[in-house]
């Protein structure tokens, strides 16, 4: 069965960091993008970051580039996003997502979500 899980989530001051973690099952990552996107209150899902160990891309959104790392351990099939140096404006609800192969396909799955809450 395909799941995401997503943990790591919490209440940090502004300017902490936070490591969330996607736990991949029954999609190796060899062949699959795996993306990261936030959803704040009121707004519209927005992408974040995607990294895809099929084709080797990687990329990040806007000011997030500099803030926050993805990496994956093909072992654990768990992707991470390193994120440093938060704002409150990066308060929202963080989602990891399937992709087949490429970060340009469309997304196929979605895991649950995880709470990041910055607060100023």
């Amino acid at each position: 069965e395909v799941q995401l899980v997503e943990s790591g989530g919490g209440l940090v001051q502004a300017g902490g960091s936070l490591r969330l973690s996607c736990v991949v099952s029954d999609l190796p990552l060899d062949d699959y993008a795996i993306g990261w996107f936030r959803q704040a209150p009121g707004k519209e899902r927005e992408r974040v970051s995607c990294l895809s160990s099929s084709d080797g891309s990687l990329y990040y959104v806007d000011s997030r580039e500099g803030r926050f790392t993805i990496s994956s351990d093909h072992a654990k099939n768990t992707v991470y996003l390193q994120m440093n140096s938060l704002r409150p404006e990066d308060t929202a609800v963080y989602y990891c997502a399937a992709r087949a192969v490429r970060c340009s396909s469309p997304v196929f799955y979605w895991g649950q979500g995880t709470q990041v809450t910055v607060s100023s």
